[in-house]
């Protein structure tokens, strides 16, 4: 049953003291007021208001979140735990920083020793390498030679060239994992450098 303003306050002064039957606001699809006894099913689950009998708010309903309004709020909830693991794991590693190093200058001193590991293991590799290319080099042309003279080229022959080009593809990889550690460490100690400097400020 739905009532006009002018219907609602006849209601309610009409209404024993004794009986306190609740009243109900609701605003329909079209952004309408109404006031009744009962809401209609249909708004239900959208904002409402209970009234006394004095017609003062006693209640008030918030509208049920839809699907899409509940999905969105989870999506939130979990960027924002998100953000606070990430900002907790950097206080740990500005802690981890501070106790660790007394000065920007030792961390300096940290990367460039983990840098120059880097760069011997790259010039121990150049070396074994160059060695290599000069077995492959000497390997292939004694091959040539026995296949020329229309001989059988020995099997272990072909054995150690295989070893010298297997060696060198090995050496290749290290080279290439060395200078990609070597790119990691630079940046990983610039974002070091920068944490250790705001630590140091506060």
């Amino acid at each position: 049953m739905r009532f006009t303003y002018i219907a609602l306050a006849v209601l309610l002064a009409g209404t024993s003291s004794t009986v306190h039957a609740k009243m109900y606001k609701w605003v329909d699809n079209e952004g309408q007021m109404h006031f009744g006894d009962k809401i209609p099913q249909e708004y239900l689950n959208k904002e409402h208001d209970v009234l006394t009998d004095r017609g003062l708010k006693e209640k008030h309903t918030k509208a049920a979140k839809t699907p899409e309004q509940i999905a969105a709020e989870k999506r939130l909830q979990r960027e924002r735990e998100k953000l606070a693991r990430e900002q907790e794991k950097q206080r740990n590693l500005d802690r981890v920083l501070l106790d660790a190093y007394d000065s920007e200058k030792e961390l300096v001193k940290a990367r460039d020793a983990r840098l120059d590991d880097a760069a011997v293991q790259v010039q121990l590799a150049e070396s074994i390498i160059t060695t290599s290319n000069k077995k492959i080099a000497s390997l292939e042309q004694q091959i040539e030679r026995i296949k020329a003279s229309n001989r059988e080229v020995p099997a272990n022959l072909y054995s150690s060239l295989n070893r010298e080009k297997k060696r060198v593809a090995i050496q290749n990889k290290t080279i290439a994992a060395n200078k990609k550690r070597s790119a990691e460490v630079t940046e990983k100690y610039s974002g070091y450098i920068k944490r250790f400097k705001a630590a140091k400020s506060r």
